[in-house]
């Protein structure tokens, strides 16, 4: 038995509502919450993926101006990358097989365009309890998806590996890395395969799944650009990081004091902001109000991380906060 199984019984109390299929209609606001119950957030029928989802830092190493008139932000790429374990499979969309060393197969869904030329961005989205990777063109967006393939980019969602527990992410209680390894194995293939911008590999996540998120984005500091996470957050400060020097940009939101699903995650999204902040990263928090729900705004999501690549400097919406950001958001 995995560790952390004893402290996942307290969630079998809640039980495993019925949940619906994110695939059935990917412009819905239909969500999944932790407690396996189906929960709805409020989605505005005019919202678009920012500025014809142009990036304020370029395409390349630096742009113009910042969007407080300020110095030009420049980027970098990561030291290094992953490497694979076993044999890649041909990038094709739809559910493929990975095989990392540390754990044996594991499966993911993936979305690219072969016929884009690869080398672009590579967004992981981690889905929440009782759904399914589908809730990645929900939690993206039909639009950005599309933007990250045209960029010759491609959109990962793992599937959950049921030895995880009730939660489908191991580090959502535990210790153990095995979905992070899947992980790496991905950003491996990718980059030998159709190839990828290594200074955007991003990831986002909502409620379990934002839980999953934040452990990532520093437990592989070394390579994450930049990160959303709805009803996400940290429950332990103490999380072991790859690159512990290097702090990173999170676009971080919650749904204020009812966003409770066993644990606040108002709370938990609070506390991963100060952590953020004690690395000298940059942080946008947004209390949405809408309780445990995917909010509206989620269209914004990659247009935020299209403009935080790795190690941007200085970050581009600090002291002034682009148009499109919600007015319940703050630095």
């Amino acid at each position: 038995m995995r560790s952390g199984t004893v402290a996942l019984l307290i969630i079998t109390t809640l039980g495993c509502g019925t949940t619906s299929d994110p695939a059935e209609d990917a412009g819905s606001s239909t969500t999944s919450g932790d407690d396996g119950s189906t929960t709805t957030g409020v989605v505005g029928s005019s919202s678009s993926t920012g500025a014809a989802l142009e990036s304020s830092t370029g395409d390349g190493d630096e742009s113009s101006s910042s969007s407080s008139g300020g110095p030009a932000p420049t980027f970098g790429e990561p030291e290094a990358l992953p490497t694979p374990d076993g044999a890649c499979p041909t990038f094709e969309s739809g559910t493929l097989e990975f095989a990392p060393g540390e754990t044996g197969p594991r499966s993911a869904r993936v979305w690219v365009d072969p016929e884009a030329g690869g080398g672009g961005p590579l967004v992981f989205y981690w889905h929440g309890t009782g759904s399914n990777p589908l809730e990645a063109e929900f939690g993206i967006g039909q639009a950005g998806i599309d933007d990250i393939l045209e960029r010759g980019g491609m959109v990962v969602a793992p599937v959950s590996d049921p030895e995880a527990g009730q939660l489908p992410w191991y580090l959502v209680l535990g210790q153990e890395e095995d979905d992070i390894h899947l992980m790496d194995e991905i950003v491996g293939c990718a980059a030998e395969g159709p190839g990828i911008d290594a200074s955007r590999i991003h990831a986002l996540g909502m409620s379990a799944g934002g839980l999953q998120t934040s452990q990532v984005s520093v437990r592989r500091s070394s390579y994450i650009a930049s990160v959303v996470t709805y009803s996400g957050g940290i429950l332990n400060p103490e999380i072991v990081s790859d690159a512990p020097e290097r702090p990173f940009p999170a676009l971080i939101y919650h749904g204020g004091p009812e966003d409770i699903v066993v644990i606040s995650f108002q709370q938990a999204s609070e506390r991963y902001q100060s952590h953020i902040d004690s690395l000298g990263g940059y942080s946008v928090i947004c209390d949405h109000g809408g309780a445990h729900t995917i909010p509206d705004a989620r269209v914004y999501s990659w247009q935020f991380l299209l403009d935080h690549p790795f190690d941007i400097a200085p970050y581009p919406y600090e002291g002034e906060l682009p148009s499109w950001v919600p007015e319940y958001c703050v630095e």
